[in-house]
């Protein structure tokens, strides 16, 4: 082995990003942290994401992995689990991090990991949330979607029970991506309303298309203001066909909230 691979697990608030991806002439989260990084380590450091979250959405967990060459110990360093030829990335190291960061990104864990770990690739499992409010709050602007009339949370979930039906969504697919199948696996789709009154939607699933949970959103909202039955989105998804579905919703109420590894 000539190099650790390390995974980080982070949380940010999308607000001020273009995104997690590097892009030209944007700021997004990947730039912040390949920044950070690579001045921590004192070596050019690039990262890659569990996923690709789009401009003004959260994350309140994310991985991404990097390799470093083996540096030499010093006294007193930690050792990382996985090889002791390696300075192991602590605590210290963490804080370091945190220091270098924006104040809107947070470095939480450093794992070290075998060589062939792979952020993207290995998640089993991705978890999302939607979060909508009814009433003027000014701290919700940017971290949840208001709405001025409550929709029906009954129909809605019956919509939803019939999307964890299915596996192919192209319907609900961003137009023009590149990817080997549109299948997915939904494992929970599902309302709740808090005490408040606002509403999250649940959806986890082993892997998701670019837009998806936004674009399922804006469906099931055309069920839950009774503009469409909830037995119209069989249709709508056998349809495969993005222009059937609801519009997509504001990007502001969108959380990544777990993603899943089978050796983390």
């Amino acid at each position: 082995m000539t190099e650790q691979r390390y995974f980080l697990e982070l949380a940010y608030d999308g607000t001020n990003y273009h995104g997690w991806q590097v892009q030209p002439n944007a700021v997004s989260v990947q730039e912040k942290l390949n920044q950070a990084l690579s001045t921590l380590l004192r070596q050019p450091i690039d990262t890659l994401g569990c996923g690709r979250t789009d401009t003004g959405v959260h994350a309140k967990q994310f991985y991404a992995h990097f390799d470093i060459p083996p540096q030499p110990l010093k006294g007193g360093e930690e050792v990382s689990n996985q090889n002791s030829a390696f300075r192991g990335l602590g605590g210290r190291s963490l804080a370091g991090l945190n220091a270098l960061l924006p104040y809107d990104i947070a470095a939480i864990r450093f794992i070290a990991v075998k060589e062939d770990a792979h952020a993207r690739f290995d998640a089993t499992r991705r978890s999302y949330e939607y979060h909508v409010h009814f009433q003027k709050d000014p701290f919700k602007t940017k971290y949840s979607w208001l709405l001025r009339d409550k929709p029906d949370v009954a129909l809605m979930n019956e919509g939803a029970r019939i999307i964890m039906e299915y596996t192919d969504f192209s319907c609900f697919s961003k137009s023009n991506t590149q990817v080997f199948t549109n299948n997915c696996k939904v494992t929970r789709a599902e309302w709740v309303e808090n005490a408040d009154g606002s509403l999250v939607f649940h959806i986890s699933a082993d892997r998701f298309l670019r837009n998806m949970v936004r674009a399922i959103v804006g469906t099931l909202m055309l069920v839950g203001k009774k503009e469409i039955e909830p037995e119209q989105i069989r249709q709508i998804i056998e349809s495969k066909n993005r222009s059937n579905a609801g519009t997509s919703v504001p990007a502001c109420g969108l959380y990544l909230t777990e993603v899943v590894y089978p050796y983390i």
